[in-house]
């Protein structure tokens, strides 16, 4: 399959690193013209550079906004008024040791707004404004970067489940929205996966227990994905190529879906 995205405007937000620079690369070398975000103007500025030596003949740009609040999205939206594509990735979690009802009792209210704002809000601000804008050209894509969290609510991380799985709502029901007018919403939902913020997390453990990095990431799924089918974390461009795909001309058919690159770690079949 070639996927050709030539021509296509496409965002990708949180794109410095992790899973949305992966997906950046992935749409750039499909042909597309990549607008790269962060939070800050270096790491935005580092990652262009490192995207216009991978891809010389792509259009690479990239804007610095805080997506997290209502005032970064306008200031995005007001340097990028356009987009094909819209990969709504930026969000994050906080990783913390997990100590039964205590933990979750312990998340203050600032956490699950933080988390709300930056995880679920950014996408509902971004799309509230590309959406109408693709309908009206009759093309366009917009994926949700969510988690096999959504499906499967990990009592560790209880206020990072809640936004993944109100991205599924937001999504499904975007694309109800835009039934028919060949723009099309979905979801992909990674498992544990080497990116940025989850392989610190497993090498501060490793350093902790004196491990190796395998090891920990080994320990995590046997005390917290038990049912991982591949029994390992995915990498950055595995995940990608689903987002890739789904921006794709070729997913046209696709729409309203929730696509999994959780390594069968949720165990029912629909």
């Amino acid at each position: 399959m070639k996927i050709d995205l030539s021509g296509r405007t496409a965002v990708v937000t949180g794109s410095t690193a992790g899973i949305g620079r992966a997906a950046a690369e992935g749409l750039a070398r499909a042909g597309a013209w990549v607008i790269v975000n962060g939070r800050t103007q270096a790491r935005v500025d580092e990652a262009v550079r490192e995207l216009r030596t991978l891809f010389p003949d792509s259009e690479i740009s990239g804007i610095a906004a805080d997506l997290s609040t209502a005032a970064g999205a306008d200031a995005f939206i007001a340097a990028a008024p356009d987009a094909d594509i819209l990969v709504n990735n930026v969000g994050t979690a906080f990783l913390r040791d997990y100590d039964g009802i205590r933990s979750i009792a312990a998340i203050p209210d600032d956490e699950w707004l933080k988390l709300f704002q930056l995880n679920v809000m950014s996408g509902v601000r971004l799309s509230r404004h590309y959406l109408p804008r693709m309908a009206e050209t009759g093309w366009g894509r917009v994926v949700f970067v969510s988690s096999e969290s959504a499906l499967n609510t990990p009592k560790e991380m209880l206020d990072y489940g809640m936004t993944k799985t109100a991205q599924l709502a937001v999504s499904r029901g975007l694309a109800e929205a835009v039934s028919g007018t060949g723009v099309t919403v979905n979801a992909v939902l990674p498992g544990p996966t080497r990116s940025e913020i989850l392989s610190g997390y497993m090498a501060d453990h490793a350093a902790a227990a004196g491990i190796t990095m395998e090891e920990a990431e080994q320990g995590f799924l046997q005390a917290l994905r038990p049912t991982s089918l591949i029994q390992r974390f995915a990498t950055t461009d595995e995940v990608a190529n689903m987002i890739v795909y789904a921006c794709s001309e070729q997913a046209s058919a696709t729409s309203g879906a929730a696509l999994r690159v959780g390594g069968g770690i949720v165990r029912f079949v629909a």
